[in-house]
């Protein structure tokens, strides 16, 4: 069966997938319907959570990743007239970054400060001064 999953950053190598805490377990929400999910996740919008993107799965697929990764799964039935909202609380760090936010790694070049350690030792950078002094 097909169902629809909230996926953010889909198709990068940074995709998370949308999934409600219960105690200190997740639970992933499939719905049968495009336009429930569509709904849902304008409703994350709303609250301020980064846009997830509606994506088709197999229902089979999430239940074996579920298996996997010790997660709940709940299929939302497209014909239930009961209105699925977020929590009102969301978690404050996500296991996956938004869009424009670097993972942390190591410091580049450029955020080094001045106590940094030189790449060259004090003779070598004492050559490298006469060298460039003699070319003046």
């Amino acid at each position: 069966m097909r169902v629809f999953v909230l996926i953010f950053n889909a198709g990068t190598e940074n995709e998370g997938i949308h999934t409600v805490r219960l105690g200190d377990r997740n639970k992933i929400l499939m719905f049968e319907s495009e336009d429930d999910a569509t709904r849902y996740a304008l409703m994350l919008e709303a609250q301020d959570f980064p846009v997830p993107s509606v994506e088709a799965i197999e229902a089979e697929e999430i239940k074996e990743f579920c298996a996997s990764a010790n997660y709940e799964w709940e299929i939302l039935t497209a014909n239930s007239n009961e209105l699925v909202t977020p929590p009102e609380l969301n978690v404050e760090e996500t296991d996956w970054k938004p869009d424009g936010e670097p993972e942390i790694s190591e410091p580049s070049r450029s955020n080094t400060t001045d106590d940094a350690e030189p790449d060259f030792s004090d003779s070598e950078l004492e050559k490298i001064r006469r060298k460039l002094e003699g070319l003046l």
